[in-house]
């Protein structure tokens, strides 16, 4: 197809009128999605919402970190996104004396705040279709690496024209697997300071198991600001720096919501995949997703029994243990909605549809007569490199001892050693000696044995043993007599050099040993077992890698046939981290049978669900106080309840946390956090009678600052709307 002919459908698909449930659409084109908006409840037009000529609501939404979203909330840089977003950076700074995750902080005003090394915030400037620059040199007679020589080559021309002698950085990524590219320019901001955040009783209440889950009681939010210098721009950390004056920030509306009123979600969500065919979509239900349930069950179910026994253990593993958990729960999720929805066969009839336009035209039958029959045969492979890599990430790389101890050590050490490359010995010594130190501050060995044991024992039992090293399969036996072998080489690591579970003589042999004893403990068990596995796993990732861009390369063949096919169909681009709005409705919905889901719980649920023998379900005494006196102030809804959170119908994924939700008239009612579990299947495949974003509403967010904390000079600085 011409490239005059593929932008032409690629223009009509962004540009289509017709209205589709779902979407995450790009801002620089929303006029075109204005009308649907304005039906829907929108007061407001697209140019309100992204402008390249005057301060619009782009300008308040950030890339918070390096994979969420953040709002602008006040005139002096005030920001607002979601206690997880933020979990880590407060955790670096608590310890059991000022433990600001269980206890809450809040700045009594600016001096108070506290600074966060590492933590950035990354403002969009503008964006720019640039899909005619980046494959002006590209036809359909070069082969892949060719073209990607070429289209890389480019990307990096136009970026440095882009970018020189300015303070703006630029990305240029393919969307719809390459057929067209778009170019963000960008600020980051890197003296961002934490303003204030509630206990985790409250800011992470229901912990993993409402995680995903509706009805939801979580307070998931926390306060940030972002400084500048003098001149207002960017700047690294100095006590000289001032409050940011932002060009645009959310007033916030407590005027309450009902159901079906309009909600626009602006944001940074991170990955969908909804082209996958058939064969895509059992890889991730059927192949990849179980293995990695299985794997983080193990490890949380360890992380958590010692947690609940000691609080120093549960500060230490607090968030490694969100880290786990969030997809552990999301992908269950979405394998049930794959199966409920039978998204496997859906997408095989599409495919037998596409096939017959193909087979109908001679044309279509030369260009793609044999596209589906490339990608499932590719599709095979695909499948079992996925699950060799799963299975050695997710098991083998899952005890700490190995990713954070064994690995390292061989990479930095032994590999040098056994190679007569000793010229960095002492520096690859201070290196593996800091990064040791790092590690074991927050460690238990208790945990990572009971991971050790369980996870390989899994591996070695679960895993198809023809898909085991061939040199390792002595270790393929019945459960119990590989959990007795990983007992025993666990126990021996304590004994035999380099000592990986006793801290003070791996230490002392970093320090003193010798290139020559170094290279001897490579044939140790526990380093055999490691580097066979290992050794293993780049050979097959690469494959996996070679594999994975091949089926780019047909899904981009594959896409831009759709398009021709469907004229009239609304393709939105695959979510890639870039920033996107995404409109819907306030929306109940019917998970099962006979059960309907009120769109919006409240502090009542909170009390209802309360039990203070469950970590996750203590309800702080002051909020159980003010629940008691139904002291709620202006911030009650008109029944008389104070919301805490709400549904709706927004198209969100992961990077979509902390992203602000709007009203009609352009104002914050509240922040997105989560998704329902039974729509977590909507990065593969939007469903609009069962796909639910969980925003928190923005009335629990003001009434825990005002009347839970007294935090009177932060309420001060927000434009309130009644």
């Amino acid at each position: 197809m011409r490239k005059s002919l593929l932008l032409t459908l690629l223009f009509a698909a962004i540009f289509s009128f017709v209205r589709a449930d779902g979407g995450m659409w790009l801002p620089l084109f929303l006029k075109y999605n204005e009308a649907d908006m304005q039906s829907l409840g929108f007061k407001l037009t697209a140019e309100d919402v992204y402008s390249v000529n005057h301060h619009s609501m782009k300008d308040a939404v950030m890339l918070f970190g390096g994979g969420c979203t953040g709002e602008l909330i006040s005139s002096q840089g005030l920001v607002l996104t979601n206690h997880h977003c933020g979990y880590s950076y407060v955790q670096s700074h608590s310890t059991m004396e000022q433990n600001h995750l269980q206890n809450g902080f809040w700045a009594k005003n600016k001096s108070e705040e506290i600074p966060m090394e590492g933590l950035t915030v990354t403002f969009l400037v503008y964006m720019e279709d640039v899909t005619e620059q980046v494959l002006k040199d590209v036809n359909d007679e070069m082969d892949e690496d060719e073209r990607r020589i070429i289209v890389n080559n480019s990307i990096k021309d136009i970026i440095k024209a882009t970018t020189e002698n300015t303070t703006y950085k630029a990305t240029i990524k393919p969307f719809y697997y390459g057929n067209q590219y778009f170019m963000f320019v960008t600020e980051t901001y890197s003296d961002v300071r934490l303003v204030g955040v509630p206990p985790e009783s409250i800011g992470k209440f229901g912990g993993d198991s409402d995680n995903w889950m509706w009805p939801r009681h979580t307070g998931d939010f926390s306060l940030w600001r972002i400084y500048t210098d003098k001149d207002g721009k960017p700047a690294g950390y100095s006590p000289d720096n001032i409050p940011m004056v932002p060009k645009k920030y959310f007033p916030i509306s407590i005027k309450g919501i009902e159901e079906n009123d309009f909600t626009l979600v602006f944001g940074y969500p991170g990955s969908t995949q909804q082209f996958l065919l058939s064969d895509g979509v059992d890889v991730v239900a059927n192949v990849q997703n179980p293995i990695a349930i299985d794997a983080r069950t193990i490890r949380l179910d360890a992380m958590k029994r010692q947690m609940n026994l000691d609080p120093r253990i549960r500060l230490m593993y607090s968030a490694k243990a969100n880290s786990i958990s969030n997809g552990w729960k999301k992908w269950q999720g979405e394998s049930k909605g794959i199966r409920e929805c039978n998204v496997i066969a859906k997408k095989q009839q599409e495919e037998a549809e596409f096939q017959s336009w193909v087979n109908a035209d001679p044309d279509h039958n030369g260009q793609y007569g044999q596209l589906l029959d490339k990608m499932r045969l590719a599709y095979k492979n695909y499948a079992e490199y996925t699950k060799v890599t799963t299975f050695v990430s997710e098991c083998v790389f899952g005890p700490e001892i190995i990713s954070k101890s064994v690995h390292p050590y061989y990479r930095q050490l032994v590999v040098p050693a056994l190679n007569g490359e000793n010229a960095n010995l002492e520096s690859n010594r201070q290196k593996l000696l800091q990064s040791n130190s790092t590690f074991r501050e927050s460690y238990c060995p208790a945990i990572d044995k009971e991971c050790f044991v369980e996870l390989l024992t899994y591996y070695f039992t679960k895993q198809d043993p023809a898909l085991i090293p061939a040199n390792l399969r002595k270790y393929v036996k019945d459960e119990a007599a590989v959990r007795q072998m990983m007992v025993d080489l666990w126990n021996k690591q304590a004994a035999t050099a380099p000592y990986f579970t006793d801290n003070e003589k791996f230490i002392n042999f970093i320090k003193k040993a010798k290139p020559s004893q170094i290279a001897k403990t490579a044939d140790s068990e526990l380093l055999k077992l490691y580097s066979i596995i290992f050794d293993d796993y780049l050979v097959v990732h690469n494959k996996y890698l070679l594999c994975y861009k091949q089926l780019n390369s047909y899904y981009r063949i594959y896409v831009k046939a759709l398009m021709e096919k469907e004229k009239d169909r609304v393709f939105y681009p695959d979510a890639n981290l870039t920033l996107r709005v995404t409109y819907g409705q306030v929306k109940g919905f019917k998970p099962v049978d006979g059960i309907l889901y009120n769109y919006y719980t409240t502090l009542d649920g909170i009390i209802q669900k309360e039990d203070p023998d469950v970590y996750d379900y203590k309800v702080d005494p002051k909020l159980k106080q003010l629940w008691e006196k139904k002291d709620y102030g202006r911030y009650a809804n008109k029944n008389g309840e104070l919301p805490v959170a709400f549904i709706a119908s927004n198209h969100t994924t992961g990077g979509n946390s902390g992203s602000p939700v709007i009203n009609g008239n352009g104002e914050l009612i509240g922040t997105n956090f989560d998704r329902v579990w039974e729509g977590t299947m909507s990065d593969i495949n939007y469903d609009v009678s069962r796909c639910r974003n969980i925003s928190l509403d923005a009335r629990y967010f003001l009434f825990i600052v005002d009347k839970f904390a007294n935090a009177q000079n932060i309420i001060d600085e927000m434009d309130i709307v009644e």
